[in-house]
């Protein structure tokens, strides 16, 4: 009886330990940066941002060189939203150096929050500029259209209504109480 008992504790047991593992664990926190790294990753989300801005300006001349309107428009839009978002995010890192040079770690990471969202906002336009379309690249030379036309369609103009008198009979009776 007691073994019974033990092993019933066990099932139980493993059984919990099962079901603790197989919860989704929670995603790792990022480990607070100091002043200092704060200071240097923000330099390095400008460079990443310059990149990208960089990327869509020579897609951007590549489409005006090819005369692409549509595409040209496209993306002049997308490096213009780039570029707000790259000076916002120079403020913000001036901001951040001020914060880091009067030691108010608080104010320092709400500015760092905000250049990296506008880092990602950023990659994101990239991305968005990537997939610009001009105009239809698959062309290969010229067109041809191949029209057949079936021979059980009547050669008679069906659009228009025959013309034909229809009389009528006036009614019966022009109440019904009478």
């Amino acid at each position: 009886m007691r073994r019974k008992k033990h092993i019933w504790i066990a099932a139980v047991g493993l059984v919990a330990a099962g079901a603790a593992w197989a919860q989704p664990q929670a995603p790792a926190q990022p480990v607070p940066l100091g002043s200092a790294d704060m200071l240097k990753k923000a330099n390095e989300y400008m460079a990443t941002m310059q990149q990208g801005a960089n990327t869509v300006r020579r897609q951007l001349s590549k489409a005006r060189e090819e005369r692409d309107v549509v595409k040209a428009a496209c993306l002049d839009d997308k490096l213009t939203q780039i570029d707000v978002a790259k000076t916002s995010a120079e403020d913000r890192r001036n901001t951040l150096r001020v914060a880091v040079a009067s030691n108010d770690t608080e104010r320092a990471q709400h500015e760092f929050n905000v250049v990296d969202v506008l880092r990602k906002q950023v990659i994101g336009l990239v991305t968005e500029a990537n997939e610009c379309i001009g105009e239809e690249i698959g062309r290969l030379g010229e067109s041809e259209v191949t029209v057949e036309v079936d021979p059980n369609i009547p050669r008679t103009d069906t659009a228009q209504v025959p013309v034909t008198q229809v009389i009528s009979s006036p009614p019966v009776l022009s109440s019904p109480i009478l």
